[in-house]
């Protein structure tokens, strides 16, 4: 049987866990949240409650996977919470690495390690560099799994890193609930460009990585659907599909102690060319007119 461990089953994490389980693979979750682990296990999932910086679950997982993905999040607790769930993470995914043998690892990033702005094009080529803290603890997050150790890469066949663009879906919508709540004034500039990636695009990259041909291997891929927006013409589209009056942008921050958010086209073009990825959502208006269906 195929066996997958999913390290970190929050939003994405648990979308993936279902489809496996639909499609017969043997799923084990490390979860911190044991309420999360419980309704894992009604769907038929082995789920283990515990931290992934610890060392606690490297005893309770088994050491035989097909496929890992690590997919953990913050889980707030600003900077020091990223670097306990990612860079102190993946740190004991390598030390428990040691011990196992894994065909495929897939790590989720954010194309938040990159710092370019001012409109340019980014592919995987661009120098990663982070524009904050957060965003420099998860390009040290990558290094560690593309700079492992021989010892520690023994026992695993090959790598992927995901950059994902900014996450929405079902139950994850916080643009359109503050325009159906009749909001006004929003803060943010009109004229950046929103780069987003579906929920259900990404769990396709993941199984798209997860079951690649075995010459593809230690690959980093952009995940974003096709055509960046800017705010102001996402916002005015919904409004529109809402009835309601279009909000002003206040042109502040919309990243809070991140700061501002930069004007890129997040590029999508590699993993189109090498695994035959594509989004079933290529903008925002496929995405959101699906929520608004199922709303």
């Amino acid at each position: 049987m195929n066996r997958l461990l999913i390290l970190g089953c929050g939003y994405v994490g648990s979308a993936v866990a279902w489809r496996a389980v639909d499609e017969g693979r043997e799923v084990t979750a490390v979860t911190r949240n044991p309420e999360k682990a419980a309704a894992l296990a009604a769907t038929g999932v082995h789920a283990v409650v515990a931290d992934l910086a610890g060392s606690d679950w490297h005893g309770q997982v088994g050491r035989e996977f097909e496929s890992v993905l690590n997919c953990v999040a913050a889980g707030g607790g600003g900077v020091e919470g990223y670097r306990r769930s990612y860079l102190e993470g993946m740190r004991s995914v390598l030390a428990w690495l040691r011990g196992a043998d894994v065909g495929t690892l897939v790590y989720t990033s954010s194309t938040s390690v990159y710092a370019q702005d001012g409109g340019v094009r980014v592919d995987e080529s661009m120098p990663v560099e982070g524009r904050n803290d957060t965003a420099q603890i998860l390009v040290e997050t990558e290094n560690l799994l593309r700079n492992a150790s021989a010892a520690e890469r023994a026992n695993l066949r090959r790598w992927f890193i995901l950059r994902l663009a900014g996450i929405y879906g079902p139950e994850r919508h916080s643009l359109l609930d503050a325009i159906r709540s009749g909001y006004t004034s929003l803060p943010g500039t009109g004229g950046h460009r929103l780069n987003l990636a579906h929920r259900d695009d990404i769990v396709d990259a993941i199984f798209a990585c997860l079951d690649a041909s075995p010459k593809v291997r230690d690959q980093v891929f952009n995940v974003a659907d096709d055509a960046p927006a800017t705010k102001h013409e996402v916002a005015v589209w919904m409004a529109s599909q809402l009835g309601k009056t279009a909000p002003v942008l206040s042109g502040e921050p919309t990243g809070g102690s991140r700061g501002k958010v930069p004007d890129r086209i997040i590029a999508n073009g590699r993993i189109k060319e090498v695994l035959g990825w594509a989004p079933a959502h290529p903008t925002f208006r496929e995405g959101y007119a699906e929520i608004l269906k199922q709303d």
